[in-house]
């Protein structure tokens, strides 16, 4: 079973919460916060992450709190196990910069909670349920979300995504 290990940001300003747009390879656009696969040269996820938002953003986080919330999706027929954790950044610096060496990221700006839930509720449950019912309810740091899915079907068109709540 392949793994991933990602790490997801919560940037946010006076205007709103920060969102990419990713282009992906079969033409598809779709809204995430920042972040991203933390590589094994990481020197722990926060490093992995840190890197990742310069790379999508050019801004740079110099102080996060978290994790707020770790999310896991499993895709048995797929063969794949996604774990996130998603931390939120209290301080950075920097102007917004698209410069993603992957070549993913095509567009980056601060949305209203309101704009950030409806660009994300286009894209995966495991994705935008957590961020919205954190903007709702903005836990405290200490009580650590957990969320995990399970992806059924052999392909991204044909999965359907159910939500296990004994977490």
């Amino acid at each position: 079973m392949r793994k991933w290990q990602v790490g997801g940001a919560l940037v946010e300003d006076a205007t709103g919460v920060l969102l990419v747009r990713n282009q992906r390879r079969d033409g598809r656009l779709d809204w995430s916060p920042p972040g991203g696969v933390i590589d094994s040269s990481d020197d722990s996820l926060i490093a992995g992450l840190t890197r990742e938002v310069v790379e999508e953003t050019g801004l740079r986080v110099t102080k996060w709190e978290g994790p707020i919330y770790r999310v896991e999706v499993v895709a048995p027929e797929m063969d794949w196990h996604l774990q996130v954790e998603v931390h939120r950044a209290l301080e950075f610096d920097g102007e917004i910069r698209l410069d993603d060496p992957d070549g993913i990221v095509d567009e980056a700006a601060f949305f209203s909670p309101r704009q950030c839930c409806s660009l994300l509720e286009q894209g995966a449950r495991w994705l935008h349920e957590p961020i919205s019912e954190w903007l709702e309810e903005r836990w405290a740091v200490n009580d650590i979300r957990h969320y995990r899915y399970e992806a059924r079907g052999s392909d991204r068109t044909s999965l359907v995504v159910e939500r296990a709540f004994d977490l």
